[in-house]
């Protein structure tokens, strides 16, 4: 059942409306991906804190819409400031709005404070960091992605090094989730919806 902040809005701001966006907004393959994949973790997430996967899920879509057309990370004209904006000019419900700012902090002010949000700051960079890992497998495939291997890169700083490992650890014990446990829930949701997002080998290069 639809959270109820959610039914009393215009279809307009459903999934469908969320992907519109994405699409018009993003060309790059692997930002979708990304987006698609935060969207794949943020359902798999909700039940366990009681949350609504249609409502997590559209966050998780629509996070880093704007990205691509707003990559500055300082200034009032950055992400995510700007598709904020942007979204709260079409009617937005404002959990949506918040939780997009929340997971950029340090640029919007604005601190995690739900489950909702503190889920999507925890699984954001991780979901990236887990399809790093399939892609240097030799099939390319999430799918023969294990934990300790995980784990293992996850000690190569060099390895996939612009994710920020301390603020996933940081993120995930905000959560009261152990690291092993995150790490595992995110590769199962990816696992499960692989070919959706392109990392079940069949589309690698």
């Amino acid at each position: 059942m639809l959270n109820s902040s959610l039914m009393t809005q215009s279809p307009r701001h459903d999934r469908a409306a969320a992907w519109a966006l994405v699409t018009e907004w993003t060309s790059d393959p692997a930002l979708i991906r990304h987006m698609l994949s935060v969207e794949t973790a943020m359902r798999a997430y909700a039940p366990r804190y009681g949350g609504d996967p249609e409502e997590w899920g559209l966050l998780g879509l629509i996070h880093d819409f704007d990205y691509q057309r707003y990559p500055t990370l300082t200034g009032d004209t950055c992400h995510p400031i700007m598709g904020v904006q942007h979204l709260r000019s079409l009617g937005w419900p404002e959990p949506i709005l918040r939780g997009i700012l929340a997971h950029a902090t340090e640029r919007t002010g604005v601190a995690p404070e739900s489950a909702m949000e503190k889920v999507l700051v925890a699984v954001d960079e991780l979901t990236g960091f887990v399809a790093a890992v399939a892609f240097v497998r030799p099939s390319k495939n999430v799918a023969d992605v294990q934990l300790s291997s995980i784990k293992k890169k996850w000690k190569e700083k060099a390895f996939a090094a612009g994710v920020h490992r301390e603020e996933i650890e940081h993120a995930a014990a905000n959560l009261g989730v152990p690291l092993d446990e995150h790490i595992g829930i995110v590769l199962a949701a990816m696992q499960a919806d692989a070919a959706r997002l392109g990392l079940d080998g069949v589309r690698a290069a």
